[in-house]
């Protein structure tokens, strides 16, 4: 009975020197142009819905990758959870990468993008998209997700009353008459019930702790001063979003000068799941209007640098 319900396995995976497993499906040519897909917490990779792989058919060779913490990706013994955790395994996962890649996160992966991009004077990545995060999140977007993610901890008796939590969660998005894709998303442990594919453990690290509240501030104090941020860089935002609002990404913008901006409409904070379609024309019609998929000629090589 134990994972019945378990996501498809990976297409890859990356052993980090820290010990961490990294789970990924990847498409393309990997002699093409990377572009590394990031998801939110309490995600896994298959949220991006078809967007890698469509991506793949234009040239690029994309990766998907699940957290530390989620889906088929290594969980952390102690609880390791940080966003600084996070940092640590993007930064040795594109170390062994040939070529600099494209980064795209959403949420966490989002955060995880920013911070190990600015940690040193030499870019690590060759562009940058941000979908729906940006350095200051608004508050009740956040205790929300939250709440939602709390409230998954004890487990759900079928498929249909996990997706009547997310149904109470995103109230707009159209309930999908088959669950198979929902499934992609839980286990099923020994008790019949159906869990998310993520690590409990990882909601300690969500509140303030005196164990985090140094990684905290220096987390705070960086995504202050974003200033060597000078790759193409893209903020794609749920115009419907109560995570990042207008103000906020008018912040990033004043931050980040030369970044692109699209709100799109009918889309909350999810958006990539909210409108897949729009979503992923807009991520390649920026990508490829400001790189070559096919470009062998890049050198670019990964800075294997420390945070």
């Amino acid at each position: 009975m134990t994972d019945s319900f378990a996501p498809p396995a990976p297409s890859f995976r990356f052993d980090l020197p820290n010990g961490i497993s990294i789970a990924a499906d990847v498409y393309g040519d990997p002699s093409h142009q990377p572009v590394l897909f990031l998801h939110g917490g309490g995600q896994t990779r298959h949220a991006w819905g078809n967007s890698a792989e469509m991506l793949a058919k234009h040239g690029f060779y994309t990766i998907s990758m699940d957290h530390r913490g989620h889906g088929k990706s290594s969980w952390a013994d102690v609880g390791e959870y940080h966003v600084f955790n996070y940092v640590e395994d993007l930064q040795q996962v594109i170390a062994q990468l040939d070529r600099k890649p494209i980064l795209v996160g959403a949420s966490l992966g989002g955060i995880a993008s920013l911070l190990v991009e600015t940690a040193q004077e030499e870019s690590i990545a060759r562009g940058m998209i941000l979908v729906d995060v940006t350095p200051r999140l608004e508050r009740d977007g956040v205790n929300r997700i939250k709440k939602f993610m709390h409230g998954g901890t004890s487990g759900f008796a079928s498929l249909e009353e996990a997706a009547d939590s997310i149904g109470r969660y995103l109230p707009h998005r159209k309930r999908p008459k088959d669950l198979s894709g929902l499934a992609k998303n839980l286990r099923r442990k020994e008790d019949g019930r159906y869990y998310w594919h993520w690590d409990p453990k990882m909601l300690k690290t969500l509140g303030p702790s005196p164990h985090t509240q140094e990684k905290d501030r220096l987390l705070k104090e960086r995504l202050q001063d974003l200033g060597n941020l000078d790759i193409p860089t893209l903020l794609i935002r749920g115009r419907l979003s109560d995570l990042v609002s207008t103000e906020t990404a008018n912040e990033f913008l004043e931050m980040v000068p030369h970044a692109e901006y699209v709100d799109l409409a009918d889309a909350h904070h999810m958006v990539a799941g909210d409108r897949n379609d729009v979503f992923t024309d807009t991520v390649k019609e920026f990508l490829l209007r400001r790189f070559t998929p096919d470009d062998t000629t890049n050198e670019d090589r990964v800075q294997r640098t420390s945070l």
